[in-house]
């Protein structure tokens, strides 16, 4: 590895969360190579994950529309090569960044994603934790001539609220705590009747923001905020980066195994997580963040989790695994954590 300025293109689009998990990698690998020009590729409306990262730079891909399919591909690879690509690391492995790699044509390497050792997870025969995905990330960069020694994270700094931001989070001096009671499949999610005595509790000494997106969530967390006095939901009402600021500025966040621990973990926020179907074995836990910060079912009740690695497939009787954690107990390490 030389020290002359180097350019590497960084590909990961897919999920919200996953987007997010790339952020902690990507800033060790800026902090320990300030020569190393990074760009990095993603979908539509993430580039404010990466906003606070001064010496990298976001291309969007509008894969809907602008950049669908082989030949909306090859026109993103036309906007990409005037960047004078050295290297290309590939944190998604999927078949658009493979047809992308085929365009631009540069040295390349790619996450190994662990699937052998995921499906042995999955299926029982092996109950182990295993790589990190963050980890996996960071491998990409090492074999690129990168090393990045994750130890070496510090968190992104949090931020300045503007007046309108202060609207939603400014009462008495009270910590805020975050919720983000929704995941992308039922057999993660925590059942809102449970979540609601949890924030029944807390809305007593806490301010409680409530995070979620799409029509369905924002209309059930606007009842919830109707209910509760020192509730307010924030769902629908700002951008991704007016939601990061205010997440930089909380004092906890609750959430699922859900793409919201993973932006509330960029800023060392501490972060409580509800497990489901899923498992943090699977190496989808958000960065930084204790296994005690970590509640999840009983696995002798439940002994077939993780029956997948995403929560899309789990037996009829596991859709409510998570209504096995007692609402008590997810009160109990809130107040002992805030």
């Amino acid at each position: 590895m030389s020290n002359k300025t180097e350019h590497i293109l960084v590909i990961r689009l897919s999920a919200l969360g996953d987007v997010a998990m790339a952020q902690p990698v990507l800033k060790v690998l800026s902090d320990q190579y300030p020569h190393l020009k990074i760009t990095v590729l993603t979908k539509k409306g993430f580039a404010s994950i990466f906003k606070d990262l001064e010496r990298l730079q976001v291309v969007e891909g509008n894969f809907k529309n602008e950049h669908k399919g082989v030949l909306g591909l090859y026109r993103l690879s036309k906007k990409l090569k005037p960047l004078q690509l050295d290297a290309l690391a590939d944190l998604h492995n999927v078949l658009r960044s493979n047809i992308l790699k085929i365009f631009l044509n540069v040295k390349t390497k790619q996450i190994d994603k662990g699937r052998t050792e995921k499906r042995a997870l999955i299926n029982g025969s092996q109950f182990m934790p295993l790589k990190t995905t963050h980890q996996r990330y960071a491998d990409v960069f090492n074999i690129l001539g990168y090393p990045v020694n994750l130890a070496n994270w510090t968190p992104t700094e949090k931020a300045s609220l503007s007046l309108k931001l202060k609207h939603y989070c400014s009462s008495s001096n009270q910590k805020l705590i975050g919720i983000a009671p929704f995941a992308a499949h039922k057999g993660k999610m925590y059942p809102l009747a449970l979540m609601k005595e949890v924030i029944r509790d807390l809305v007593k000494d806490y301010k409680v923001l409530l995070f979620g997106g799409g029509n369905h969530e924002i209309e059930l967390l606007s009842e919830i905020e109707n209910e509760f006095n020192n509730a307010i939901s924030i769902a629908g009402k700002l951008s991704l980066e007016e939601e990061l600021q205010i997440i930089s500025n909380l004092s906890l966040m609750l959430s699922m195994d859900s793409g919201n621990a993973h932006l509330a973990a960029i800023y060392g926020i501490k972060t409580v997580t509800i497990w489901g179907v899923t498992h943090p074995y699977a190496g989808f836990a958000p960065f930084n963040q204790p296994s005690e910060y970590m509640l999840l079912p009983d696995r002798k009740e439940f002994p077939a989790i993780p029956t997948s690695v995403y929560g899309n497939k789990y037996p009829k009787d596991y859709e409510l695994a998570a209504a096995s954690i007692d609402p008590k107990l997810v009160i109990e390490k809130i107040r002992a954590l805030v």
